[in-house]
C-alpha cells in the first residue's frame, strides 16, 4: 500500500518540458536545412549525466545512432545532445558516418567538453547527405538557456510533419527529495515501433546508473513506444535517449532501493505522455485510438492484439468514417499470432458492446457512430482467456496522411 501511495503522489508538471529538471539547458536555431523553421537544437546539462538509450530495429541504422553508441560506449555519460531535422543523415555511406562524427565534434566545441560526451540524432529525408556548413553554422550560433522559450526552441527544432510540439513534466519525492523529469519528442509518420520515425528526449536529476537506467527504459519503451502506430513503417533513425545528471541529490537508484518504483512510475509517466501524443499528431490524423485489451493469455499476447488493431488500415479508415464496423477489429485480432480463441471474444466501441463471448449481440449503430465522431476514441477487447493486459496508441487513417507522404519532398 505504501509503494502504490507513493506512485500515486507523482505529479504532472504544468507546462512541463525538457527543462523541468535541474541543471539543464537547451536551444533552436534556423540553420537553414529548411525554408523558416528552425532545424538545429541541442540539450546541455551542466554536469556529465548517466544516460541510456533504445534505438530502432531496423537493418539500416543511421549514422547518427552508430555514433551515439559509440559515444555511450564511454561509461553510458553524455552532456549534451545535438539534433538536425530536415536530413536524416541515413543510407549515406562513409560519408554521412564521417558527417555525424564532425557534427558531435562541433557541438562538442561548442561546449567545450569532450566529444565521447556528446549524443547525435538527425530525423528528415533518407538518402541525402547533410549540409555540413549550415550544421556548421547552425551549432555556432545556437544559443542555450533555462527559460520556457529556450525548450520552445528545441522542441520546435527536431519536427518535421509534426503538426505541434510535443512534451511534458512529471516529478515525485524520492528519499525525501523533488525528483523531476521532462520530455521532449518528435514523431507523426513512419511510425511503428520497434521503434519509428520518432526521437525522444527524456531530461530528470534522478540519480541512477547508466546500467539500472538502461533496464528501466527497456521495459518501459515496450509498453508505451512500442505499442504506438501510425502507418506500419519502422524509420532507420529512432532513438529514445534519457539523462539523469543526480542533481536532484538522492541516493543511487536500484531495483532494491525503497523508492525505485517511483523512479520507474516517473519514467512511464513520461514515455506514455510522449508516445501517445506522437500517436495524435499521426500524418493526416483526426482522432487519437486507444485500444486496451484483458483477459489475454498473457501480457505479451495482450500488447500484440491490441496493437494489431490499432495498425490495421481497415480498423482506422472505418474510425476515420465513424463506421462501427467490429468485424475489423475481430479481423485483426485473428491475424496477431497469439493463443486467442474465437469462440470467447469480446468486444467494444466506447459504451457500445457489439460481441460478447463472440455471441452478436443488439447495439444502435446510430449511437456507436455518434461516438465514433468524437476525437478520442476508445476500443475494449476481453479474450477471456487468462490475466493478460495490454494497451495500444495509434490513429485514424484519413486522405490527408497520402497527400502528405506523396509530396514530403516536395
Amino acid at each position: 500500500m505504501e509503494t502504490l501511495t507513493k506512485v500515486s503522489s507523482i505529479q504532472e508538471i504544468e507546462n512541463g518540458n525538457i527543462l523541468s529538471p535541474k541543471g539543464f539547458l537547451t536551444g533552436g536555431t534556423h540553420a537553414g536545412l529548411r525554408h523558416s523553421r528552425k532545424d538545429v537544437g541541442m540539450i546541455f546539462s551542466e554536469v556529465p549525466a548517466n544516460s541510456a538509450a533504445v534505438y530502432t530495429l531496423n537493418d539500416f541504422q543511421a549514422a547518427p545512432i552508430k555514433v551515439t553508441q559509440e559515444s555511450l560506449s564511454h561509461g553510458g555519460l553524455l552532456q549534451a545532445v545535438v539534433v538536425n531535422s530536415a536530413c536524416a543523415n541515413a543510407c549515406t555511406g562513409e560519408k554521412g558516418l564521417l558527417d555525424a562524427y564532425e557534427m558531435r565534434d562541433l557541438a562538442a566545441e561548442k561546449v567545450g567538453i569532450n566529444e565521447t560526451l556528446v549524443a547525435v540524432a538527425s530525423t528528415g529525408v533518407i538518402g541525402e547527405y547533410l549540409k555540413m556548413d549550415k550544421i556548421k553554422n547552425g551549432i555556432s550560433q545556437l544559443e542555450l538557456g533555462a527559460e520556457e522559450e529556450f525548450a520552445e526552441g528545441f522542441q520546435s527544432a527536431i519536427l518535421t510533419t509534426d503538426t505541434c510540439m510535443k512534451s511534458c513534466g512529471f516529478k515525485g519525492m524520492i528519499d525525501g527529495k523533488t525528483v523531476h523529469m521532462g520530455g521532449a519528442s518528435k514523431g507523426s509518420g513512419m511510425i511503428h515501433p520497434n521503434m519509428a520515425t520518432m526521437l525522444g528526449f527524456v531530461t530528470t536529476d534522478a540519480n541512477i546508473s547508466p546500467e539500472y537506467l538502461q533496464v528501466a527504459l527497456k521495459e518501459i519503451t515496450n509498453y508505451t513506444f512500442n505499442q504506438i502506430t501510425v502507418d506500419g513503417d519502422t524509420s532507420t533513425n529512432d532513438m529514445v535517449l534519457v539523462m539523469a545528471n543526480g542533481l536532484a541529490e538522492n541516493q543511487a537508484l536500484s531495483p532494491s532501493h525503497p523508492d525505485w518504483d517511483v523512479f520507474v512510475g516517473l519514467l512511464s509517466k513520461t514515455c506514455e505522455s510522449l508516445a501517445k501524443q506522437i500517436a495524435k499528431d499521426g500524418e493526416g490524423a483526426t482522432k487519437l485510438v486507444e485500444v486496451q485489451v484483458i483477459g489475454a493469455y498473457d501480457e505479451e499476447d495482450a500488447r500484440k492484439v491490441a496493437k494489431q488493431i490499432v495498425g490495421s488500415n481497415l480498423v482506422k479508415t472505418a474510425i476515420y468514417g465513424a463506421d462501427a464496423n467490429w468485424g475489423r477489429i475481430i479481423g485483426a485480432i485473428g491475424q496477431a499470432e497469439t493463443k486467442a480463441k474465437t469462440e470467447t471474444v469480446t468486444i467494444s466501441i466506447g459504451p457500445v458492446t457489439m460481441l460478447e463471448k463472440s455471441n452478436l449481440i443488439d447495439f444502435s449503430e446510430e449511437e456507436a457512430s455518434v461516438y465514433l465522431q468524437q476525437d478520442f476514441i476508445q476500443i475494449f477487447v476481453d479474450l477471456h482467456m487468462g490475466n493478460g493486459t495490454g494497451t495500444a496508441w495509434g490513429c485514424d487513417l484519413s486522405y490527408d496522411y497520402v497527400k502528405i507522404n506523396a509530396s514530403y519532398r516536395t
